[in-house]
């Protein structure tokens, strides 16, 4: 990872990689000031498992190839209901719609701020696929 890569920055660019696939209803929560163990959560539903399992997929190698960084963990269940990446500072989940309904991870971090959608697209803009930008 890039020397001022700030984990904030590389948790807007991971939602924006979820973003510009097949991910939905995409959140982040500031964890920092609540926990010890990251600093940013990265929480997106899916359709199906097997969008579930793309999606980890995809991310994990957008991540090696961009940053030359690799996952710390995963994590998922037998059938790609839920899955998750650790990447130290940032903790990725990416879950069916209705097991983000089961778990309510957001629900449980109520006291975690959120990061809204137009600020992390705004500090990830440069990572597009999609935008130019002008330098």
């Amino acid at each position: 990872m890039t020397k001022d890569l700030t984990s904030y920055k590389f948790a807007c660019i991971i939602a924006r990689f979820l973003d510009e696939k097949i991910a939905s209803n995409i959140s982040i929560l500031n964890i920092s000031n609540v926990s010890s163990f990251a600093d940013y959560f990265v929480i997106c539903s899916s359709q199906t498992s097997t969008q579930v399992k793309a999606l980890t997929e995809n991310l994990a190698e957008k991540v090696k190839n961009t940053f030359s960084r690799l996952p710390l963990g995963k994590e998922n269940d037998a059938k790609n209901r839920w899955n998750l990446i650790d990447y130290g500072d940032v903790v990725v989940h990416i879950l069916q719609e209705e097991e983000r309904s089961t778990y309510a991870i957001e629900k449980f971090w109520n006291h975690a701020y959120s990061i809204p959608k137009e600020t992390w697209l705004k500090e990830s803009v440069e990572y597009s696929e999609y935008e130019r930008v002008e330098k």
